[in-house]
């Protein structure tokens, strides 16, 4: 939603007769400037309230015995003949008090024929049974690129008039960097873009990759989400052939050709097979084939002991996760994030709500985001998800081939700096036949702690040692992997 459709949408709620509008968010400031955008427009006088300024008009003094709520909200009741938008700052708070909740319900129906509307904002915005029933919620979105532009611009302008400020952006520099602020709220971008411009006084191409690591920060201390930007993702994968050909065709479906021609871009794939062969990888690894970042949704986190805030908690996530379209978004263990009550009943319906809102998103959703959902256990992954046209495609993923188990040492040895050249990899993977792509890993880090306690260069023996030294899953777990095998045949398989 751009800035002008919250204006307009905003707009439509009050002169719909909407008399009390909820809007749960922290960017109170962005909340104000779209009201008074809106209040300029309907030609309508624009209050404010807040417990520490009291009650005032926009650039007028403040009203004396208006600070406490109740005062305020006698107030504007007493005024007549004249329509207004009053926004109420962090009333809703105030409302476990009988005698303001009864005058802010008795003021919202009183103003229910006028085209005056009373705003309530905070974050969070809990409000009592009755006054929830009168009121609509208001959802605020992300900022965007045209919002994200004037926060550089405006940070330029305030930083310019008390130290020399250098911008040294072209065109395409200025795109990627308002890119970089997305899924920001304003202030953070602002915040982000003025540490950027003080450290040296410039404004340049190399100033996106801090953006990019505070983004990052402000993003992970959120909890739920994790970020990896395009530029840290060196992430490789062996063998997946069918996956990679896969993608090779469905990136075009980001392309403007496809937007040209009404075509949707691609919704998402999930990974189901045995456990350590390569699922995440191949959420990290389709990010950096396609350029985009990744962002990573910590289930477990979702789960708060708290009545609706788990269902707030994906919300908001999927929220971030459009607002930094297009992005990858993975989610791991997908089977324990909604099935976590098994049937629902164990954690009071909660996680098939939370599974309803997942799916009901995942169908409807707009924007570019590309879900990569990864599932271990094929045994408690919701039917609903394996069901046609959830995802582009479901992929099943096994323990890696002879050719794929030679990749997969060659990767590992080269990213801890060893010459993969000097092995013999044929022999390496006839001594691993029925190893995960994890186990394999776990083989070599073995065999180098090894090869440094001894003081001796790695070599083939050391390897083959490491990994007859290690029982498989494939070998431990044997019927467990032999059934989610037989479940796998109904899928694509990567190979």
């Amino acid at each position: 939603m751009s800035h002008r459709n919250s204006v307009h949408d905003l707009k439509s709620l009050v002169l719909s007769f909407h008399s009390l509008i909820a809007i749960e968010t922290v960017e109170e400031d962005r909340v104000r400037s779209l009201l008074m955008e809106v209040a300029t427009d309907l030609k309508l006088p624009f209050f404010e309230w807040s417990l520490t300024s009291g009650f005032n008009r926009v650039h007028g003094s403040t009203i004396t015995g208006t600070q406490d709520a109740l005062g305020a909200l006698q107030h504007i009741a007493q005024i007549e003949n004249t329509d207004a938008i009053f926004l109420l700052k962090d009333m809703a708070r105030h409302l476990d008090n009988p005698n303001i909740s009864r005058a802010l319900r008795e003021l919202a129906q009183k103003l229910t024929s006028t085209r005056s509307a009373l705003i309530l904002t905070g974050e969070p915005l809990e409000l009592p049974k009755d006054a929830e029933a009168l009121a609509v919620r208001f959802a605020l979105e992300m900022p965007d690129t045209t919002e994200l532009r004037d926060v550089v611009r405006l940070a330029v302008e305030s930083i310019s008039a008390r130290q020399r400020v250098q911008v040294d952006l072209s065109r395409d520099d200025a795109v990627r960097l308002v890119q970089a602020l997305q899924g920001l709220t304003i202030n953070q971008a602002r915040q982000v873009v003025a540490q950027a411009i003080v450290e040296d006084g410039r404004l340049s191409a190399a100033d996106i990759h801090t953006i990019v690591r505070c983004k990052g920060e402000m993003i992970e201390r959120g909890g739920i989400l994790e970020f990896f930007p395009v530029e840290e993702n060196t992430f490789e994968i062996g063998g997946f052939a069918r996956l990679k050909s896969w993608l090779e065709s469905a990136r075009v479906g980001f392309s403007e050709e496809a937007r040209a021609l009404n075509l949707d871009a691609p919704k998402g794939v999930l990974l189901v097979g045995v456990q350590g062969c390569g699922k995440s990888l191949a959420a990290k690894f389709i990010a950096r084939e396609w350029g985009l970042p990744l962002l990573k949704l910590d289930a477990g986190r979702l789960y708060e002991k708290y009545v609706g805030e788990s269902e707030k908690n994906f919300r908001k996530a999927a929220a971030l996760a459009e607002a930094m379209a297009p992005v990858i978004l993975w989610i791991d263990e997908i089977e324990k994030a909604f099935a976590q009550g098994g049937s629902g009943d164990a954690d009071g319906g909660l996680s098939q709500r939370l599974f309803g809102s997942f799916l009901t998103w995942l169908q409807e959703k707009k924007d570019e985001v590309f879900v990569v959902g990864a599932a271990n256990d094929l045994m408690n992954v919701p039917p609903e998800l394996l069901r046609k046209g959830r995802f582009d495609e479901i992929f099943f993923v096994d323990l890696p081939t002879r050719d794929e188990r030679m990749s997969i040492f060659a990767i590992h040895l080269r990213l801890r700096k060893q010459n993969p050249d000097a092995f013999d990899l044929a022999a390496l993977a006839a001594a691993t036949e029925g190893f995960s792509g994890a186990e394999i890993e776990q083989a070599v880090i073995s065999a180098l702690y090894r090869s440094l306690q001894k003081k001796q260069p790695l070599n083939v023996n050391a390897l083959i040692e490491a990994a007859s030294s290690t029982t498989p899953l494939s070998v431990s777990r044997a019927e467990d992997v032999q059934r989610v095998q037989e479940v796998g045949k109904r899928f694509t398989p990567v190979h």
